[in-house]
């Protein structure tokens, strides 16, 4: 009898521990965690129109925002705002220029780690220099020709405050998901 009351007890904290997991991989995975579906075709060939991705919210809670990262950002400070991804060119206090189709930081010509294509139209940056302030980011997206972002004065740098997380995993389709680079 005694055997059969501890028997119960154990499977009644073995699901009690199970639900407290559960509970708290849910929690987890809301709190720093966002899916989001790609609303435009800034970031081909990486992540295309419809396009699911993953973003890690947590990420820039203790490092900062990196050169070369994929960051989601709202693009106003409205809750409810429209969610893009474009990556990081400039940093807080950098000068940035785009001449005859290549990008300038701090005079110096930065060259990419991947395959790009010429940025045929430097927008505001192409005749003026442009200073990045505190807690701004300028970013470009990598369908250079065909994307609204830090060169035009209606996206502009981007806040600090307003980026979401880093842009990590592509998820669906199925059949190109994969870590973001």
């Amino acid at each position: 009898m005694r055997r059969m009351h501890a028997l119960r007890v154990s499977r009644i904290v073995f699901a009690v521990e199970i639900a407290v997991v559960v509970v708290l991989a849910a929690l987890t995975a809301h709190l720093f965690f966002g899916s989001y579906a790609m609303q435009e075709g800034s970031m081909e060939p990486a992540i295309q129109t419809g396009d699911r991705y993953l973003v890690n919210r947590a990420a820039y809670a203790l490092t900062g925002v990196h050169r070369g990262d994929l960051i989601a950002y709202k693009s106003k400070d409205e809750a409810d705002s429209t969610i893009h991804v474009k990556r990081v060119i400039g940093l807080p206090g950098e000068t940035v220029q785009i001449k005859n189709g290549l990008i300038l930081i701090d005079g110096k010509t930065y060259m990419e780690d991947r395959e790009l294509p010429a940025i045929t139209n430097g927008g505001a940056v192409e005749q003026q220099p442009l200073t990045i302030g505190d807690d701004e980011y300028f970013v470009l997206g990598d369908n250079r020709n065909n994307s609204e972002d830090s060169r035009f004065a209606d996206v502009g740098n981007i806040m600090r405050a307003n980026i979401i997380g880093k842009a990590w995993y592509l998820s669906s389709p199925r059949s190109r998901s994969g870590f973001l680079k």
